[in-house]
C-alpha cells in the first residue's frame, strides 16, 4: 500500500510544501530515503525504526522506500520523522490515515517514540495556513507557538502513540486553544534604569530621540564615561511591541531556536550585544541551510556594537546594505533567502586607542597617526548611515556623588510611546512604521519645513559638506524631534537640534 502525507520544509523565513511518499516492496529488508535529503533526514531511518517498535507497533521486514518530493528541493533537519513513521504505519495497514490532504505533520522522534520540539514552527504554521491547510500536528512543546496562528487548528503530540490513537479513534485529541496576543504582559521592571545614570543629559536626550524614531546612534567618549550603561538602559525606554512586530520577531527567533513552550512569543524588543570578535556570517547571517544572523535576531529592536573600531572593517561594511534597506539577502547556489533586519544600531567607541584623546583631565598617549588610523577603521559611508553622533564626556564628581536622581525609564518611555503612536497614525496606510524607515518620497511628503529651516539646513549642508543621505536623515530626525514635542509641523528649533547630532570632521 502506498502512503502519502504532507509536511513543510524551511528555506530561510519561507516554508515549502513537501509530499512524503512511503512505498513497501517484497525483497530483502531495507530502508532508504530519496529526495535530496541531508544527513539529519537520512538518520531518520534509525529514529523511526526504534520509535515504531517502542510504541508497540511492528516494523515491516520489507524493502521500504521513502520519497520526499519535489526531488530537487533540499531537505534539512529532523522535522520529517513523524510523517515518515505515520506513513510506514499506514502503508503496512497498522493505521488508517485520512486522505483529505488538509493536514500537515512535523516532529522529531526519540527512540522511545516521544516527540521533541523543532525550530521554525511559527513561520511553518503561518505558511500552512496561507496555503489552505486546516490542521497541523506538531510536538507538544511547539503547540503554544503554533497556536499564535489562529486560522489553523493546532494539535500538540507528546509521542507517536498519541498520534496513532487519535487517527484510530481510540483517543481523540483536543486542539490547542489559540494563543491570544491581546493578553500579553510586557515587562515593567528592568535591571538598568535611566534614573541610575548620573549626568550625560545630552546623551540621554539622544537615546530618547533614537528610540522614538528608530534611528541609529553612535556614542563617542573615554573609558568609564557610561557608554555601555547608557546602551543597556536604552532597552528600557523602547516602545511596546505591536502584534505585527511581535509576530515578525518571533518568526526569526523561532528559526534560530530561541522560542520555547514557556516563551512562545516575543514580549519585548530584542537587545543583541555583539562582541567584536564575531564573524561577518554570525552578524549578517548565512550558513547551510541559511540561518539569521545577529542583525536579523535584533529585528525591530537594538543591535549594540561596543568598541566599534575593534570590529574588522570587512564585517562593518557588510552592515551598510541592511542598515539602508532593513533586510538581509543571503545568496547561495541553491537560491536567495531574505531575512528582516529593521534595527536600531547603537554603537560605542573610544576617541582613540588609549581612549583619552581630547580628555581635559587625562593626557592622550597616542600619536596623531594612531588616532587617524583608529578612526578610519569606520568608513565614511558607514558613519553616514548613523543619524545621531553623540559625545559622552567624563562625568564630574559632583554629579556622580549627587543624591538627586534623574527621570526614570517609565517616564521617558511614555514620551517615546506617544511619539511612536503619532507615527503609527501617520503611517497607518503605508508599509513603514517609524520615521527612520522613510524613503525619499515619504520624507518629501511628511517632512515639510519652512523657509527659515531650509536656509539653516542649506547652510549646514554647505559648511559641514553633508551628503544627500545625511540631508534626508536630518529631516527624518527633525520629524522625530517634532513628534516628541507633540507638534505637527517641523520648526527651525527641531531642525537645529537634528543638525547638531551629525558627525563633525574636526572632532
Amino acid at each position: 500500500m502506498l502512503a502519502k502525507l504532507k509536511t513543510l520544509t524551511l528555506l530561510g523565513l519561507d516554508a515549502e510544501e513537501v509530499e512524503i511518499e512511503v512505498d513497501l516492496h517484497n525483497g530483502l529488508p531495507s530502508f532508504s530515503i530519496v529526495g535530496l535529503a541531508d544527513a539529519a533526514v537520512q538518520e531518520a531511518r534509525e529514529r523511526v525504526r526504534s520509535a515504531i517498535k517502542n510504541s508497540g507497533y511492528d516494523f515491516p521486514r520489507k524493502k521500504i522506500v521513502v520519497n520526499l518530493a519535489p526531488a530537487d528541493l533540499k531537505k534539512h533537519g529532523p522535522r520529517f520523522d513523524l510523517p515518515i513513521a505515520l506513513g510506514i504505519l499506514h502503508a503496512t495497514g497498522q493505521l488508517s490515515l485520512p486522505t483529505d490532504e488538509k493536514k500537515i505533520f512535523l516532529g522529531e522522534l526519540a527512540f522511545t517514540g516521544e516527540l521533541r520540539s523543532i525550530p521554525g514552527i511559527l513561520p511553518t504554521t503561518a505558511t500552512a495556513a496561507e496555503r489552505g491547510f486546516e490542521q497541523i500536528f506538531v510536538p507538544d512543546e511547539n503547540a503554544a507557538e503554533a497556536a499564535l496562528i489562529e486560522s489553523i487548528e493546532v494539535f500538540g503530540l507528546k509521542n507517536l502513540r498519541e498520534a496513532c490513537d487519535h487517527f484510530s479513534g481510540e483517543k481523540i485529541l483536543q486542539s490547542h486553544p489559540p494563543h491570544s496576543l491581546s493578553d500579553r504582559e510586557f515587562p515593567t521592571k528592568f535591571e538598568h534604569d535611566f534614573s541610575h545614570i548620573r549626568g550625560n543629559e545630552h546623551a540621554k536626550r539622544a537615546l530618547e530621540i533614537a528610540a522614538a524614531g528608530g534611528h541609529n546612534l553612535l556614542m563617542n567618549g573615554p573609558p568609564g564615561s557610561g557608554k555601555t550603561m547608557l546602551a543597556q538602559a536604552f532597552a528600557t525606554i523602547l516602545p511596546k511591541l505591536s502584534v505585527t512586530e511581535a509576530l515578525e520577531i518571533t518568526k526569526v527567533h523561532s528559526i534560530a531556536g530561541l522560542t520555547s513552550e514557556k516563551n512562545p512569543i516575543a514580549l519585548e524588543r530584542p537587545f543583541r550585544a555583539v562582541h567584536h570578535t564575531a564573524s561577518g556570517v554570525a552578524i549578517v547571517g548565512g550558513g547551510n541551510p541559511p540561518r539569521p544572523g545577529e542583525i536579523s535576531l535584533a529585528h525591530r529592536g537594538v543591535l549594540f556594537l561596543d568598541e566599534l573600531p575593534e570590529f574588522p572593517q570587512k564585517t562593518l561594511e557588510t552592515l551598510r546594505q541592511p542598515l539602508e534597506d532593513g533586510v538581509v539577502t543571503v545568496s547561495r547556489s541553491s537560491g536567495s533567502h531574505r531575512f528582516p533586519a529593521q534595527i536600531m544600531l547603537v554603537a560605542a567607541m573610544n576617541p582613540c586607542p588609549c581612549g583619552f584623546y581630547g580628555d581635559p583631565q587625562k593626557p592622550c598617549s597616542c600619536g596623531v597617526h594612531q588616532v587617524f588610523r583608529y578612526r578610519n577603521r569606520i568608513s565614511g559611508p558607514m558613519l553616514d548611515r548613523i543619524d545621531l553622533h553623540v559625545q559622552v564626556p567624563r562625568i564630574p564628581f559632583e554629579k556622580l556623588s549627587g543624591l538627586t536622581e534623574g527621570e526614570n525609564s517609565a517616564t521617558v518611555r511614555a514620551r517615546v510611546q506617544a511619539a511612536r503612536d503619532r507615527q503609527n497614525s501617520r503611517f497607518q496606510n503605508e508599509k513603514i512604521k517609524t520615521n527612520a524607515e522613510m524613503s525619499s518620497p515619504f520624507v518629501k511628503k511628511y517632512c515639510e519645513i519652512g523657509e527659515d529651516s531650509q536656509e539653516l539646513l542649506k547652510s549646514a549642508v554647505q559648511q559641514m559638506n553633508l551628503s544627500g543621505r545625511a540631508f534626508y536623515r536630518i529631516l527624518k530626525l527633525a520629524r522625530t524631534i517634532a513628534d516628541l514635542s507633540d507638534e505637527e509641523n517641523i520648526s527651525i528649533a527641531h531642525v537645529a537640534e537634528a543638525i547638531q547630532y551629525r558627525e563633525r570632521k574636526d572632532e
